[in-house]
């Protein structure tokens, strides 16, 4: 058993960085790093329905197997599509703009680095997706239909957010306001919110007492509330609205919740 789950790391290991390594190559060759974002999102969905499949015993995939692999490709293909329509319509994104403009001369080599930490720091994730999907009983839980509640409504959460936000950008009247309606009233990275919550499903999915793997699960939420919250998400997206919006949007961080949905703060009260 251990050295399955063992196999199982080190091809999802290999997997993401051979993947990553090509968004890498796509990178370079158009300078628009949006893809980078579409190509993960991919790559995560195409590892993670790999590894939800693998055998057990060399039996065929059972429904639960079916079923995760089902949930994260569902997630890869709504998030891919729209991180891959936003990136045709840019020219470069700025989160990795400002890393390249950083790093000088020395960006192809950095930015290679960079993506291979990515990817590899991805390994919690898939491996949250291959436990979950080998919970030890063939037969659907409660649990399982509760995960899938949770998946959807992040990827709802999340749709809806996109839209609210594309709504109001795309309003004439609105050029250089910060969007602050319907989700993005109550968390100023709704989207990044409702992501996180997304990848609750697979600990709900496995945990239990009687599977001990199953604590592996939670790496998933774990990691990607730190890499969202205090890494490629909310610090350099904030740092970029502060230069392009300024004191309109620290009047917005004042009285709104960075990440989780949150009642409006009042003005002059404590954040």
């Amino acid at each position: 058993m251990v050295i399955v789950y063992l196999q199982a790391l080190l091809m999802i290991a290999v997997a993401l960085s051979v993947l990553m390594a090509l968004a890498w190559v796509v990178q370079q060759r158009t300078g628009n790093s949006g893809w980078v974002d579409t190509i993960w999102t991919f790559s995560l969905g195409l590892v993670g329905a790999a590894a939800a499949l693998w055998p057990i015993a060399d039996q065929p995939p059972n429904v639960r197997q079916w079923l995760v692999a089902a949930l994260v490709v569902i997630w890869s293909v709504r998030l891919g599509s729209h991180i891959a329509a936003r990136t045709a319509g840019i020219t470069d994104d700025p989160r990795y703009a400002a890393f390249a403009k950083e790093w000088g001369a020395d960006s192809p080599r950095k930015m290679f680095l960079f993506l291979q930490n990515q990817g590899l720091g991805s390994i919690p994730l898939v491996f949250a997706i291959f436990v979950a999907s080998r919970f030890p009983s063939d037969a659907l839980r409660l649990q399982d239909y509760l995960g899938v509640l949770i998946l959807f409504t992040g990827i709802a959460g999340e749709a809806l957010a996109d839209r609210q936000l594309k709504t109001f950008r795309s309003d004439p009247a609105n050029k250089g306001k910060v969007c602050d309606i319907g989700l993005w009233r109550w968390s100023r990275h709704p989207n990044y919110f409702f992501e996180w919550f997304g990848w609750l499903a697979y600990p709900v999915i496995a945990l239990s007492v009687n599977y001990p793997w199953s604590l592996a699960t939670l790496l998933a939420p774990l990691f990607m509330y730190w890499i969202l919250r205090h890494v490629t998400g909310v610090p350099p997206l904030e740092e970029q609205m502060l230069k392009s919006r300024g004191d309109g949007y620290r009047a917005y961080q004042a009285r709104t919740s960075v990440f989780f949905p949150l009642p409006p703060r009042r003005p002059g009260a404590a954040a």
